[in-house]
């Protein structure tokens, strides 16, 4: 069993989510040792009483678990299978957690790389934006070997409040672009619905106070629209990122003979944004589409 005791937690990435989630381990009592490229973004933590690690390889070195949130799928493959990586540098019995956003045969890919040197890998996306973040309220959707997964879920519990084995390795990726799928689609009647509303003379608030109760009501309708509303668009989760996940999605979607024309639809609108410099902002800034 992993208990605070017995258990050093690597973490990489404290982006917007990741500094939140590095934070709940702590104030639960485990040692942290985290890493990013950039020192300064983990300063936070550092003063928390987490310690710098100067590498990755550092962090395979001295952490048990090691839990990842990084960019791009090619970040996840330099942070796992490259040289100074967590596979090729850790330890027996250590578990790895990546909670990125990326491909199926990616996480597929590390669990056999993993597993060749006893150690023990999962896919654990998440949903919950920097809110769920700040919150520990994620929703984590997780692949692996089932026979493993009890011994990881109670330090993901301490990030998130609903954690569902999906399946085998890959599978946690996959459910995550179901979310994407869903989210993608929404986020485009939450930004044309706050735009009719005020096109159409109404007060914007009022409307959301009876709609987000009724059948239209999701979670990006209740938390994002609210955003837009007060020309708030920095990220809880960044367009650039987006647009990455809508594209694993349509790869993934092409390899299984589907079309997707929602999903389709939503990736141009916000590449058209990307393209004028939006990037960095959060998803609600799909609303700049229609008012810029």
């Amino acid at each position: 069993m992993l208990t605070t005791e017995n258990t050093s937690i690597g973490f990489i990435g404290t982006g917007v989510m990741g500094k939140s989630m590095a934070g709940h381990l702590l104030n639960a009592g485990y040692p942290v040792y985290v890493y990013t490229r950039t020192k300064e973004k983990a300063k936070e933590l550092l003063d928390k009483g987490a310690v710098w690690a100067a590498t990755t390889k550092e962090i395979a070195e001295k952490a048990n678990v090691i839990i990842t949130i990084v960019g791009y799928p090619s970040d996840v493959e330099e942070v796992y299978l490259g040289e100074e990586g967590l596979v090729t540098n850790g330890r027996e019995n250590t578990y790895l957690i990546d909670m990125t956003t990326s491909t199926p045969s990616l996480a597929e890919r590390i669990h056999q790389e993993a597993r060749k040197k006893g150690m023990f890998a999962f896919d654990a996306p998440v949903s919950g934006g920097d809110i769920g973040a700040k919150e520990a309220r994620l929703a984590i959707m997780v692949g692996g070997d089932e026979e493993i997964f009890n011994q990881i879920e109670p330090i993901l519990k301490i990030m998130g409040t609903n954690i569902i084995l999906q399946g085998k390795a890959g599978a946690g990726q996959h459910t995550k672009m179901c979310n994407q799928i869903a989210i993608a689609s929404n986020m485009i009647g939450v930004t044309e619905a706050v735009v009719y509303a005020e096109k159409a003379g109404l007060d914007p608030e009022k409307v959301l106070e009876t709609i987000t109760t009724g059948a239209a009501g999701s979670w990006s309708l209740s938390n994002l629209a609210p955003r837009v509303i007060n020309g708030d668009f920095e990220p809880g989760f960044m367009i650039k990122h987006f647009i990455k996940d809508m594209s694993i999605a349509l790869e993934e979607a092409e390899r299984m003979g589907l079309e997707l024309p929602g999903l389709s639809l939503a990736k141009s609108l916000y590449k058209q944004l990307a393209d004028e410099g939006l990037s960095d902002r959060g998803t609600q800034a799909l609303y700049k589409y229609w008012n810029q």
